[in-house]
């Protein structure tokens, strides 16, 4: 293993138990060692996401193997390299998807999961992409298969996922249509790129997206609520639609009627990331940076920065999240 002037431990953010924004507690850990097929990564940005929320109040223990720290991408240079790494050098700027431990000093990580940073990009804005572009892409443009000129649905538009999604989709060549919660999310998502935008406190986005598409739906929905709009999603989606569920922030059991699915011949699938192998994660970055890469270096997509926080202020950030009034990402700043 090559390395450079590496410590023996680091600090980093831990959940001391399972709890509110404030179990999340600095501590002192020993600096990870990578193995095969594995880099270090000095960390200097990571993003928050809501599996982090979710890990710290003990509804999403980490895979086997994966650290017990949150944070699930990071952006830095490459502190050390385990065998078997052809591609890294040691102070490579790169960003990474994480199966945890992207709130410390050090984070390693397969080298299959690693980019490196696009042209131009802060790290800030670098650990803003990882975890919002691995999933759009497998899930909106893999597994629901949208292609140029067909309609895109995103649910919470504003959120990091909604605001990748609306851009890529966009970029791609298909229209997109979201709902928020409230007048200023739905601007933001207009300025992004969504050519409408639906404000799911003040009008029903069933009757929306059919006013939208002249009555014929959308061929693609990208949920991460589930509960009631699960029934609602089968309303809204096209004739051969394809729904993809990421989360079920509204409820993991809902009623719905099979009977439009048959009718409509809609497709219901979904997937979780963090889980994955890394092999399947390493297939995804090498489809970014054929595809998306270049968009980020000609910013013509780019994440959008909600607020970034200190490293020791976490739970500031956990609190900035919860409080559901963030439009894109929120990072934590490790200098």
């Amino acid at each position: 293993m090559a390395n450079h002037k590496i410590p023996a431990t680091m600090t980093a953010i831990a959940i001391s138990q399972p709890g509110g924004p404030r179990v999340l507690k600095p501590e002192t850990r020993d600096v990870p060692v990578p193995g095969p097929g594995e880099v270090l990564i000095r960390v200097h940005a990571a993003g928050v996401n809501r599996p982090d929320v979710q890990q710290r109040k003990g509804a999403y223990p980490p895979p086997p193997g994966a650290s017990d720290l949150p944070g699930l991408e990071a952006a830095g240079e490459i502190a050390a390299l385990g065998d078997e790494i052809s591609r890294w050098r040691i102070g490579d700027r790169v960003c990474a998807l994480t199966p945890g431990g992207g709130y410390a000093e050090y984070v390693k990580v397969h080298a299959g999961s690693v980019l490196p940073i696009p042209a131009g990009f802060t790290y800030s804005e670098a650990a803003a992409v990882p975890e919002n572009y691995f999933t759009v892409w497998h899930n909106v443009f893999e597994r629901g298969g949208l292609k140029k000129g067909e309609t895109l649905l995103v649910h919470g538009g504003s959120s990091g996922i909604g605001t990748t999604a609306i851009q890529l989709a966009s970029a791609f060549g298909a229209t997109v249509i979201t709902t928020a919660g409230s007048k200023q999310k739905c601007e933001a998502c207009l300025k992004l790129g969504a050519d409408r935008a639906i404000n799911y406190r003040e009008e029903d986005f069933v009757a929306g997206v059919s006013d939208a598409t002249a009555g014929r739906g959308a061929d693609v929905i990208l949920d991460m609520v589930g509960g009631d709009y699960v029934a609602r999603n089968y309303e809204a989606a096209a004739v051969e639609g394809r729904i993809v569920q990421i989360a079920v922030q509204g409820g993991a059991v809902a009623p719905t009627n099979f009977a439009t699915l048959m009718i409509k011949r809609l497709t219901h699938t979904g997937s979780t990331l963090r889980p994955r192998t890394v092999e399947f994660k390493a297939a995804i970055a090498a489809a970014l940076e054929a595809q998306v890469w270049p968009l980020l270096g000609a910013r013509k997509v780019a994440p959008v920065m909600d607020m970034i926080f200190p490293l020791s202020e976490a739970w500031r950030a956990h609190e900035r999240m919860e409080e559901g009034e963030h439009i894109g990402k929120i990072v934590l700043d490790l200098g």
